[in-house]
């Protein structure tokens, strides 16, 4: 397997920290990145060289760490700019996941300059962990509380073998969940009326297919993550309601360590006006959230 570890003054510690207290599998490389941002030290050369030997410090100490935990590491200082140079060095490198820390920035802010986590969400072509950390929760190597969301689709089973082919620290749980989604009218016109445009022996099918679906995903995944021999948590598993609010109230009520779920992999317009669960889930979780590719 192959991490890239993309970090900055302000994320090196969780970042690497994360990254070095969990098992992962035999033969795991590492990469610890630093890129030396060209968008604050363009056409200043001394503060560039100042900033690529901050960087080199940086990436060194996150290294030493990550190699003392046992694992094999190379560090990379490229110049660029972080929300390019990250997803693009992953797809040369042939990375399989990339951790990279959230500045929690609001979301206005977020909405309108967007953040380097969330453009390599967007942009990488592997899995994408964006790590935080949740106060008061112990170190990962005492054992996580991961929620795996899934919907039954091709993407979410992806999610599913990701957790079930990854060790992870002793006394770890996984909680399944799949949300069965709230029918909700298509535009404003048929939200303001009082009857259905639907018949109701419609409205019963099509709720009675969606919760056959969640129990088959349920299911599946009971099944794949069993015979990994994971241990399961023993909760709701099929709730009704909006996906990405249930996911994270979820979380944040079970105290989650790490959300796990795939990405449908949307793109350009669609995503713009429509968003993804994964995404939002990504953007607006508490804790650390892995969207598999």
């Amino acid at each position: 397997m192959k991490v890239l570890l993309a970090i900055d003054s302000s994320h090196t510690s969780h970042v690497v920290d994360m990254a070095s207290a969990r098992p992962w599998p035999k033969g795991t490389v590492f990469c610890v990145m630093s890129v030396v941002d060209m968008d604050k030290w363009e056409g200043m050369p001394a503060l560039v060289e100042d900033a690529k030997r901050e960087a080199h410090h940086l990436v060194e100490r996150a290294t030493e760490k990550v190699t003392e935990s046992g694992h094999e590491a190379f560090s990379e200082i490229p110049l660029g700019y972080p929300k390019k140079a990250i997803p693009e060095y992953a797809k040369q490198w042939g990375a399989d996941l990339v951790m990279v820390g959230s500045h929690g920035q609001s979301a206005v802010t977020r909405f309108l300059l967007g953040s380097v986590a969330h453009a390599v969400l967007r942009t990488a072509p592997c899995s994408v962990e964006i790590v935080r950390h949740r106060p008061g929760s112990p170190s990962p190597a005492q054992g996580m509380n991961i929620l795996l969301a899934t919907d039954g689709s091709g993407c979410s089973a992806k999610a599913v073998m990701a957790v079930a082919n990854r060790p992870w620290p002793a006394k770890s749980q996984i909680r399944i969940l799949s949300v069965v989604q709230l029918l909700t009218p298509e535009t404003p016109s048929s939200a303001s009326t009082l009857t259905s445009p639907y018949p109701t022996s419609l409205l019963e099918q099509i709720w009675n297919d969606a919760c056959t679906r969640g129990k088959k995903a349920v299911a599946e995944a009971r099944k794949t993550l069993s015979a990994a021999g994971l241990k399961l948590h023993e909760g709701k598993e099929i709730p009704d309601g909006e996906p990405r609010s249930l996911i994270l109230d979820t979380a944040k009520e079970w105290g989650a360590d790490l959300i796990v779920l795939g990405s449908h992999g949307r793109h350009g317009l669609d995503r713009m006006l429509l968003g993804s669960v994964s995404e939002s889930v990504a953007m607006y979780a508490q804790c650390s959230v892995e969207v598999v590719r």
